[in-house]
């Protein structure tokens, strides 16, 4: 199979074949038909994230269609009502291949205090899709299945790939925000243009902010319902109950905290951050605060997923044959796209 493979900080990406992987038991061999990219690829690109055991394959919003199991049985997966005619339901008529998801948090314990108390997302042990565990910038993948999510139906699969990770990790930020009426979203990309369009179902004003002069952002950032668009310089014109902070710039949390009401929350939506400059505890006063999100975990996948369809959630999607995946990741640096960009195998 064609891959592209990270083999260290400071070594370009590169494009090689590869045996495709035999899944062991307990895991799905997908046939990957798209990959988004986002910025915590970026992050393992730059060392800012390590990868521990490189080289790696890198890609972790992966859809992809189950051609084999780990028990050694191909056709197991669409044969189960066990008649061996690989229907799945006795009819004689054969079902299509079953489509999946595949997220950022691929495999947990299942034994630690934080797994068995619904937080699998802080397991101390976790194995991360395109960090720990080869990712989607490839032809075919491996995944546990117990962390493979369902594909919504109304969803091509470029379409599909950035909900995997900018659309689950946002909606688990946008839960940390409560109740919260007015909603700023700081660097609306990926995750924000997603977020923006489940905030304004549910009822939410957002409050949109980009680096200064980023017009088509912030045109996207209208288009999608937001009833304010500015610089992350500017002051909007309400003070906000929330805010997230996509953008991986320390800077922006003081700057955030600013426009927060009294009882106001910042959430750091991020792996990755530089770091955040001193500021006055004035700012923090009258009960604001500061928190992050990190991960997520299946119950955010499934609310999400199920969730996206009634929106409905339109993705805004820029691709990108596999062979240029380091196209795509240096046009997500410098911003060269709105939304969010999806590598087609």
């Amino acid at each position: 199979m064609r891959a592209i493979l990270f083999e260290g900080v400071g070594r370009p990406l590169r494009a090689v074949q590869r045996p495709i992987p035999t899944p062991e038991r307990g895991q799905l061999l997908l046939k990957v038909h798209a990959c988004g990219i986002c910025r915590t690829d970026l992050h393992l690109l730059d060392g800012e994230v390590s990868v521990e055991h490189p080289p790696r394959i890198l890609g972790h919003q992966i859809i992809g269609t189950v051609v084999g199991c780990g028990d050694g049985d191909r056709d197991r997966d669409r044969d189960r009502d066990g008649d061996g005619n690989g229907d799945g339901d006795g009819d004689g008529e054969t079902d299509s291949p079953r489509r999946v998801g595949v997220p950022w948090l691929g495999w947990t314990c299942g034994r630690c205090e934080y797994c068995t108390s619904g937080r699998e997302n802080l397991c101390p042990h976790a194995r991360f899709t395109g960090r720990d565990i080869d990712g989607g910038m490839a032809e075919y993948a491996v995944a546990d299945e117990r962390f493979c999510l369902p594909v919504p139906e109304s969803y091509s699969s470029e379409l599909a790939a950035p909900l995997m990770c900018a659309g689950l990790i946002g909606y688990r930020a946008l839960r940390m925000c409560g109740a919260a009426r007015r909603l700023g979203l700081f660097g609306f990309g990926a995750s924000a243009h997603i977020l923006a369009q489940v905030a304004r179902w549910q009822g939410r004003e957002v409050y949109a902010f980009t680096s200064p002069g980023d017009e088509a952002a912030q045109s996207l950032a209208r288009e999608l319902g937001a009833v304010w668009a500015g610089s992350s310089a500017e002051s909007p014109p309400e003070q906000l109950e929330a805010a997230i902070v996509f953008a991986p710039v320390g800077e922006l949390v003081p700057a955030a905290l600013a426009t927060l009401a009294p009882g106001g929350t910042v959430v750091c939506a991020g792996i990755h951050m530089s770091d955040i400059p001193s500021f006055p505890y004035s700012a923090l006063w009258q009960e604001r605060s500061v928190r992050s999100v990190a991960n997520l975990t299946r119950a955010d996948g499934s609310e999400m997923l199920d969730l996206a369809p009634l929106v409905p959630v339109h993705t805004h999607v820029s691709t990108y044959p596999l062979a240029e995946a380091a196209r795509a990741l240096e046009d997500l640096r410098h911003g060269r796209f709105t939304g969010a960009a999806v590598l087609l195998p």
